[in-house]
């Protein structure tokens, strides 16, 4: 499907390039000097590298300004029982986060991190609350097993409004994005994206999301399964795919995380949403792999699959299945630890330590 140039979306693609393998190369060679055995740090020395590789410097500079935002959508496809939850906690949950009772805003004070809550796409009136922004682009998508999701034109609005948002963020200052999201119905599609980006049988990219039993997970499994046949989405059409399947929070994320990318900022994916979202950026683009950072390992099938097509490694594995951004931001700390490592920590010449003897 082809997309303006000279649209939003077309100018953020276009401005995307192959984060600096100059400064990799550097950063490699300085982590290889510290007073530790290479590799000894793991992934600390792998993403303190790719700090350096996004951000052009070596040592990279520690992310002191985050902003994590939240996208609220609903879906169309929670008419075929895929949740035991009613619709009406999209909104409750977005209103209980911007009066700061949600999990992430007992997180976010620990790493100073801004939460932006945002009304992209929820179905049901939403009533004013503190920060919370309205950028709705539809009142929720449609059933994906009878029509699709959203139109094409719906999806790359969703998708600018999440650059719009990164845009601002990095222009106040950010130089760390984090993603978020929330939304009855929405592993659902989720686990669709991942199953047509990445051509793996839904059965293994779909789990119980917030609490299906047994039944209502085989009747996720056999919605995704019905709108995949009625769409025929392609991997080489990923706007076509989140047309089809998607949802609008999962559309704002892939937009944060393109505009992310283009500032050349570091973009930490949450849970499998975040995923999801991040295949269809990368589908839209390639380079935007080289500046996401996996928060962590979820309890959804999905994220697995997700992160193995990305070749992308994840920080840490607490068995979280909650969303709202919470595994990015407890993961913001071990992003910030790795850039402490490359720019604080000693060099064997500079404490006079012996290095390595060969042979």
């Amino acid at each position: 499907m082809t997309i303006d140039p000279d649209s939003l979306l077309g100018t953020t693609l276009a401005a995307i390039t192959p984060t600096n393998s100059e400064a990799l190369a550097l950063a490699e060679e300085r982590q290889n000097q510290l007073t530790k055995p290479p590799g000894s740090l793991g992934l600390l020395e792998a993403i303190g590298c790719q700090l350096s590789a996004i951000t052009g410097e070596v040592p990279p500079p520690i992310p002191s300004h985050p902003i994590l935002a939240v996208f609220a959508g609903d879906h169309g496809v929670y008419d075929q029982q895929i949740t035991p939850w009613p619709q009406e906690v999209t909104v409750q949950m977005l209103i209980n986060m911007c009066y700061g009772g949600a999990s992430i805003n007992a997180l976010a004070p620990e790493t100073g991190t801004a939460i932006w809550p945002v009304d992209i796409g929820i179905a049901n009136t939403v009533p004013d609350a503190p920060g919370l922004r309205r950028l709705r682009v539809r009142n929720g998508t449609a059933d994906f097993t009878k029509q699709p999701a959203m139109s094409v034109a719906e999806a790359q609005q969703a998708i600018e409004v999440g650059i719009t948002l990164a845009n601002e963020a990095i222009a106040d200052g950010a130089d760390v994005l984090l993603t978020g999201e929330v939304g009855l119905g929405n592993t659902t599609s989720a686990a669709a994206l991942i199953a047509v980006l990445t051509d793996t049988d839904p059965e293994l990219t779909t789990g119980r999301g917030s609490g299906s039993d047994d039944q209502m997970l085989n009747r996720k499994i056999d919605a995704i399964r019905r709108g995949i046949a009625l769409h025929q989405p392609t991997a080489a059409d990923p706007l076509g795919v989140l047309s089809a399947l998607g949802g609008l929070e999962l559309a704002g994320m892939a937009g944060f995380i393109l505009g992310g990318a283009a500032h050349k900022t570091p973009v930490i994916l949450d849970g499998v949403l975040s995923c999801a979202s991040a295949l269809i950026a990368v589908g839209l683009n390639p380079d935007v792999s080289g500046y996401l950072i996996a928060g962590h390992l979820g309890d959804e099938p999905g994220i697995r699959v997700a992160l193995n097509t990305l070749g992308l490694p994840a920080l840490c594995d607490l068995e979280l299945r909650l969303g709202e951004g919470s595994g990015a931001l407890i993961a913001l700390s071990i992003v910030r630890a790795s850039a402490r490592v490359l720019r604080d920590m000693a060099t064997f010449a500079d404490a006079g330590v012996s290095g390595k003897v060969d042979g």
